[in-house]
């Protein structure tokens, strides 16, 4: 059965939700339909409702903006013409002269997978403003790129709470952004008027190549599903001054160093035998962003089995092999980071201290992993009752 995507559902036997309605729309790069027609295009084409705005995450509501750069608050959609209002600004909620005069707040933006990553707090944030102000929230569902079932990480504390980890999930949380809205609206107590709009057809062991639908790059640095299998555990190399390969056409799978030793580090890395993937030494030149234009010695990820590699213990056991081979010139990165200036950027990318400790400790990457088993085994009955798809 072909996969339907949420959007395409409300479009086509929805559309009542929104008869009559003013109508904004939370949108990227990604959000199309299966025909690679934009939802802002499809929706402006309705005449059963009126679409009047748009609002953008993190990297642009065309995703012209790479990382860690704040948009500009408000500019006219070269494709549409309509006023977008711009998430990751001066704010990062929708306020009240934003959502004037509208109805309902559709929200369509491919995830993928990772708590860190800021879609699914854009959408909280979108949530908590609607509450708020009154006005109706709709999610139109898109599929978990990295599938629904493998779950892996600490749940995030509380004290390190940020605009990568908003509320308690672990790093990978195996569920669908439609899914994270029905658990923000009642075990958060976000209480929005929310509607979810499933997709059909869709199944949790999927990944995102199995669906047949077309892979957009959600942001500048996903640009293949290769990418964001990694990125659950690749993604902590950005709380230290290793390149995390931005500036390289394989970020997250890339990562390195100018006093990096390429072929020692991937020979400690084989020696730990972790599943499903295999380490390659390289030697490559950032053009932009950490180490830009200087030489590099790291480690490409190979990924051979993607239902064993596990990203997060990956990612803990490249960091802790850096660091055990390059003592004197390892380094966490500083403050700020993603509007935080009082924690370490690992810490607000672990949501918690406790594996920069354990791998500052030297405790083995398996030791470490040991810590979110309880964790993911608490998500797992806590996300149940909001899980749409088997």
């Amino acid at each position: 059965m072909k996969v339907r995507l949420g959007i395409e559902v409300l479009l086509q036997e929805s559309k009542g939700l929104l008869q009559g309605a003013r109508v904004g729309a939370v949108v990227h790069p990604a959000s199309v339909l299966p025909d690679l027609a934009h939802t802002a295009d499809a929706m402006l084409a309705e005449r059963s409702f009126n679409l009047v705005s748009l609002f953008g995450p993190q990297h642009g509501a065309r995703g012209e903006k790479q990382d860690n750069m704040i948009e500009s608050d408000f500019y006219l959609d070269p494709g549409t013409g309509l006023p977008v209002h711009s998430l990751y600004g001066a704010t990062r909620w929708p306020t009240e002269e934003m959502l004037h005069g509208l109805d309902v707040l559709v929200f369509d933006l491919q995830d993928v997978g990772t708590r860190v990553y800021t879609f699914i707090h854009t959408m909280a944030h979108c949530m908590s403003a609607c509450a708020r102000h009154g006005k109706e929230m709709v999610v139109a569902d898109r599929p978990n790129p990295i599938n629904g079932c493998l779950i892996e990480g600490d749940m995030l504390d509380p004290e390190f709470k940020s605009f990568v980890g908003l509320h308690p999930l672990p790093m990978r949380h195996g569920m669908t952004a439609g899914e994270l809205a029905l658990l923000y609206n009642s075990e958060y107590g976000i209480g929005c008027r929310l509607t979810v709009v499933p997709m059909q057809g869709w199944r949790r062991p999927w990944w995102f190549d199995q669906t047949d639908l077309p892979w957009v790059m959600p942001s500048p640095n996903l640009p293949t599903l290769d990418s964001a299998t990694v990125y659950p555990g690749m993604v902590l190399v950005e709380g230290t001054m290793l390149s995390e390969g931005r500036g390289t056409t394989r970020p997250f799978e890339i990562l390195g160093a100018p006093y990096i030793d390429a072929r020692r580090l991937a020979e400690r890395l084989k020696q730990l035998r972790l599943p499903g993937v295999l380490f390659r030494p390289v030697h490559f030149e950032p053009t932009f962003q950490k180490h830009a234009k200087v030489m590099c010695g790291g480690v490409q990820l190979h990924v051979t089995d993607r239902e064993r590699f596990e990203p997060l213990l990956t990612g803990v056991a490249v960091i802790s092999a850096v660091k055990e081979l390059h003592p004197d010139a390892f380094r966490w990165r500083q403050p700020p980071y993603e509007y935080e200036t009082r924690r370490l950027p690992i810490e607000i990318l672990c949501g918690g201290d406790r594996i920069p400790q354990g791998i500052d400790a030297g405790k083995s990457p398996d030791e470490i992993r040991k810590g979110w088993l309880e964790d993911v085994s608490r998500f797992r009955v806590l996300r149940k009752p909001y899980l749409l798809y088997d």
